[in-house]
């Protein structure tokens, strides 16, 4: 029996994707505007057409046929969670305005689409205040397309779904009039902590390689069920992904950050779940949960990246693996080779195993049986996770100044001893 199929409207490196595909789905597309995060979606999701483009320029029509989809192929779900403002100014509606429209185009494309469900999933701030007013709009939107939306929508926090990250999304769903309306998912019965997370994995300072590279070969021993399963190394009756090509004794994603001694003397000396005065770093308690991890801001406002929470145990901030690992990502998932994309893709990504729960109540709706695959997937070309933004534009064939890039001067590109290259790590692209 075919696996149900899915689309996902703002992929991203794919951590949504990756959620939908462990409940059960087969991800036959995934649109996403930047071309740096298209290579590394199309690195762990070969399977799947990524698209680099808007959705303000696709049409229904022109998805499906990039996706190589028959015309009477329906389509079982489109998620994702579109950029917004939420408000507008006074007598205006939400969805009317410019700034809005990425939610406006998610709402045509489901119309045109006409998949049975839909998952819409945005920040937990437009739920409050005066933003709410746009998810009202948004679920008027919905109902003239056609669709029953689950109410009162939810706020889930990943950490009641096996997340070792406390991460509060906001998620709505929606059926089809013909389909039977999902239901949320319970919170899991289990606590997963920092320590369950990261401790097996060796110190990234140790090892000369990860200076220049973002990978070792290693052989390392792992203990925690969490971290077992995420290593491949333990089944998961719960995920229905395909198995992915990958040597559990390769470290990946774990350049190091170079700090000054100063601050190698702050971070010992903050005590695990405080915060460091100067950096304002969170110091990781292993018994606790990580704070929610952030992207920082996009090259065209500067290209901070937010403060990267310190090791619980060494005097540094976080691997990008060692973050990956906080949101659930497997090891096989690779992101950018450079720490500053790396942590902007984990930032912006929803958890995989947040999504596999929202996603499987969608196939519960389905009333489908999922199944694991038994082939096992080969990944991408390496290549595609440290191609720069002229390469990946290249890439793909779309213009390099799709995402906006701001030239700084040099002195500009000099960070200050607060935490040094962890506090802002600036990224240029002045490349010719």
């Amino acid at each position: 029996m075919a696996r149900p199929i899915g689309i996902d409207l703002f992929a991203g490196a794919g951590g949504l994707s990756l959620g939908f595909e462990q409940a059960g789905f087969d991800i036959v597309a995934a649109i996403e505007i930047d071309p740096i995060h298209c290579a590394t979606h199309e690195y762990n999701f070969p399977h799947a057409k990524t698209i680099c483009a808007s959705v303000v320029d696709l049409t229904g029509d022109e998805i499906r046929s990039l996706a190589g989809l028959d015309v009477g192929r329906e389509i079982d779900v489109v998620f994702g969670g579109a950029p917004c403002q939420g408000f507008s100014m006074i007598g205006k509606r939400a969805l009317d305005d410019n700034r809005n429209q990425l939610v406006f185009h998610y709402v045509r494309l489901v119309r045109e689409l006409q998949p049975k469900y839909c998952v819409f999933e945005n920040v937990k701030g437009l739920t409050l205040g005066k933003h709410a007013q746009f998810l009202t709009e948004l679920v008027d939107a919905l109902r003239d397309a056609g669709y029953h939306v689950l109410l009162p929508y939810k706020v889930l926090n990943a950490s009641k779904y096996g997340v070792p990250q406390s991460r509060e999304r906001l998620f709505l769903m929606a059926a089809r009039s013909d389909q039977r309306i999902p239901e949320y998912a319970e919170p899991l019965d289990v606590r997963v902590t920092v320590r369950d997370a990261i401790a097996d994995l060796p110190d990234a300072d140790n090892y000369e390689e990860l200076i220049k590279s973002d990978s070792v070969k290693l052989t390392w021993q792992t203990d925690s069920e969490y971290a077992l399963r995420l290593r491949g190394m333990l089944s998961d009756a719960t995920d229905f992904s395909y198995k992915r090509e990958f040597d559990p004794e390769l470290l990946t994603c774990s350049l190091v950050t170079e700090h000054t001694e100063k601050s190698k003397i702050r971070f010992r000396q903050t005590m695990p779940g405080k915060t460091e005065p100067i950096s304002r770093f969170l110091r990781l308690d292993p018994d606790g949960l990580c704070n929610t991890l952030r992207a920082g801001t996009d090259s065209a406002r500067g290209a901070h990246t937010s403060p990267r929470p310190i090791h619980p145990v060494y005097p540094r901030v976080l691997t990008v693996r060692e973050a990956a690992r906080l949101h659930s990502y497997p090891d096989w998932f690779r992101l950018h080779t450079t720490k500053w994309h790396g942590f902007r893709q984990i930032g912006n990504s929803v958890p995989p195993l947040l999504g596999r729960a929202v996603a499987s109540s969608i196939i519960r709706a389905l009333a489908v049986t999922p199944t694991k695959p038994r082939r096992t997937m080969a990944v991408g070309d390496p290549m595609l996770l440290s191609l720069n933004m002229g390469q990946a534009a290249a890439y793909f064939s779309v213009a390099r100044n799709v995402i906006a890039q701001r030239a700084r001067k040099a002195n500009e590109l000099k960070a200050p001893d607060s935490g040094e290259s962890a506090t802002l790590e600036l990224f240029t692209e002045l490349e010719a």
